[in-house]
């Protein structure tokens, strides 16, 4: 508690504060509640947000087609649209079984070694995303599928929890065998308050990752490659802070999962080996305009993170005084210091609440995938923000937390938790059920 009392005084932070650019008509429970726009938004403002949100939700088509504004699809592919793995702007899921397709997860590829800029090297054949899907005349690049791993781990208190962890299988590959290969699974996260977490001053963010924390948590800033600036800066989004800011992280979306291309990626997603792919007719040049892509970022951007709930309700007091004292907090910081919006000055000087230091942690062997993302390592993931946890169950058919899905709780994920967290997993495992019950509740009121 000495330690977040410290970091949150030195970043001019009230212990848990609540600050944030809240949603019109706040607070809501329902499944439109991480779809809302923060508040005080002009008419015009509405008005791009709303474009936003259509281009969201919009299936894209196979070019030629009659409508140049949604021309464009693949060659190679996930999905259709965004909202095909941000349903509601909510968390995406893993298959169940073997037998289920991937519907708002995908996989990540890489070879050893680095490309020009730092960032993964992709794989030669099939890039640094598998792209099931492909247009007629393409043939996609294969399938993978999910087995489960099961295991168990007893609490101090006898009970006994089953864990799963997930096996990726690749079939009907359709350009060769993959070889030496980086595999990494990754559940879509949900979408409301990225604009806040742009806000954070990358000093600030750099000044966490050299203050001393207790229990052997470090934490590091993994620097990346900034397109349009075309220099090296602080990464924030992403699942190992991977991606300089919110329209680089979209820009990037739309050509890995849809094949879209844009100013900032203007190549189509097809390697050396898929001769189809580049042989495709294209949807324009590019495909994604600049301006669509000024209202997508727009649209993210405004998205409002959800108020807390139940703040008053004593078990839920009780689990966020365990929160603190079992050394959650060290990494989930309740709140971070918002500066000055590069784009968006109604996002500006804001409390972000978001329940992350944005820094990139070793979370241990268990939970590696051993896939090296610009300074990021292997085993190190980016503090997820928590903001919005206790509503997806509500948004979402499922809870699926951590990296790959493997979590189905809240509960699973803390159990997880490895490396710089092994310390604080262990108090969380030593607590009698009521104490466990409380923590849980109060992650249930973000």
């Amino acid at each position: 508690m000495n330690y977040l009392r410290i970091v949150l005084t030195a970043l001019g932070l009230g212990l848990f504060g609540q600050g944030g650019a809240l949603a019109e008509n706040a607070p809501g429970t329902d499944r439109e509640a991480l779809s809302r726009p923060v508040s005080g938004l002009t008419v015009e403002e509405m008005r791009q947000f709303q474009q936003g949100r259509s281009l969201f939700g919009q299936s894209w088509v196979v070019a030629p087609a009659g409508n140049d504004e949604i021309n464009g699809l693949g060659p190679l592919y996930n999905r259709l649209a965004c909202i095909s793995c941000h349903a509601k702007n909510g968390r995406g899921g893993a298959p169940d079984s073997s037998k289920q397709r991937m519907q708002s997860m995908l996989v990540r590829l890489s070879v050893p070694g680095r490309d020009t800029h730092g960032g993964p090297k992709p794989h030669p054949a099939y890039g640094d995303q598998l792209n099931e899907e492909g247009i007629p005349g393409v043939p996609g690049e294969g399938r993978a599928s999910i087995q489960w791993l099961t295991s168990g781990v007893t609490l101090a208190d006898g009970e006994r929890i089953e864990l799963r962890r997930p096996r990726v299988v690749f079939s009907e590959l359709a350009y060769g065998p993959m070889g030496q290969v980086l595999v990494s699974p990754r559940v879509s996260p949900h979408v409301a308050g990225l604009g806040l977490l742009e806000t954070v001053p990358a000093a600030a963010i750099e000044s966490l990752a050299k203050q001393a924390k207790p229990d052997g948590v470090r934490g590091v800033v993994n620097y990346v490659w900034d397109i349009e600036a075309k220099k090296t800066v602080v990464g924030r989004f992403g699942l190992k802070s991977n991606a300089p800011n919110l329209r680089q992280q979209s820009a990037g979306a739309f050509v890995g999962d849809m094949g879209i291309t844009s100013d900032m990626f203007p190549v189509e997603n097809c390697t050396a080996s898929e001769t189809a792919c580049r042989q495709a007719p294209s949807g324009g040049q590019p495909e994604l305009l600049t301006r669509q892509l000024d209202s997508v970022e727009f649209y993210l951007a405004h998205l409002a993170p959800p108020p807390r709930r139940d703040t008053e309700v004593p078990l839920v007091r009780q689990g966020e005084a365990i929160f603190a004292s079992s050394g959650c907090a060290a990494c989930h910081l309740p709140a971070l210091p918002g500066g000055e919006h590069p784009k968006y000055p109604r996002l500006s000087s804001q409390t972000v609440a978001a329940y992350t230091d944005l820094l990139v942690h070793d979370m241990g062997p268990q939970l590696a995938d051993g896939r090296p993302d610009y300074l990021a390592n292997g085993r190190q993931w980016r503090t997820p923000p928590l903001w919005g946890l206790g509503l997806l169950a509500g948004i979402n058919e499922n809870t699926h937390f951590l990296h790959d899905g493997r979590a189905r709780n809240a509960q699973e994920a803390i159990l997880w938790h490895g490396g710089e967290a092994t310390t604080s997993r262990k108090r969380f495992a030593r607590l009698p059920k009521s104490a466990r019950q409380a923590l849980l509740a109060f992650l249930q009121s973000l």
